[in-house]
């Protein structure tokens, strides 16, 4: 039986030593090297892809989970959301001042000397009238009026004496808030 030999049809020192045969066998060492790196790139590639699936998974039934929590809590939101909304209107309401608060206000800084018969409150000022035994009266309760923070302006706009009480003055003071 023969034995196996193998051919080279390249000769090996000639070729090694040509510029040409240097550059071919640098070449073909080179791009085995690309190749081997190339495989284990599209290796590590193929290898991600699972856990990448893995991932997608857990991430697709965590938004489940949480659409179906939101879900469940919508009536709860637009009930808390209409509270809110209420709150916020009787907020509004209450900080605006009240006429019978500003009216109670101009009572209770009157004199014992004078008695109010008619208060007109409009949306930025008042008109109080009354009926003093003295024009000292008179000019105490403009000065207590006048001290209150909330009111702008104080103007005593008419004076006259009473027909009906002798000894008596009629009044008008008028209000800015």
């Amino acid at each position: 039986m023969p034995k196996n030999k193998s051919i080279n049809l390249l000769p090996q020192e000639e070729f090694e030593a040509s510029t040409i045969g240097r550059v071919l066998r640098w070449a073909t060492g080179t791009f085995r090297i690309i190749v081997i790196i190339t495989e284990m790139v599209v290796m590590a590639a193929f290898l991600s892809r699972f856990w990448l699936d893995a991932q997608n998974s857990d991430l697709t039934d965590s938004v489940k989970i949480r659409s179906a929590q939101i879900s469940a809590q919508e009536e709860l939101e637009k009930r808390f959301r209409g509270i809110q909304a209420k709150l916020s209107i009787f907020k509004a309401l209450s900080s605006v001042v009240k006429p019978s608060d500003r009216a109670g206000t101009v009572a209770s800084v009157t004199p014992t000397d004078v008695t109010l018969s008619s208060v007109s409150v409009q949306e930025n000022s008042m008109a109080v009238k009354g009926i003093a035994s003295s024009e000292l009266a008179i000019a105490q309760f403009a000065s207590n009026l006048g001290n209150i923070p909330s009111f702008k302006k104080v103007e005593l706009s008419s004076i006259n004496s009473s027909e009906d009480r002798p000894g008596s003055t009629i009044f008008i003071i008028k209000i800015l808030f």
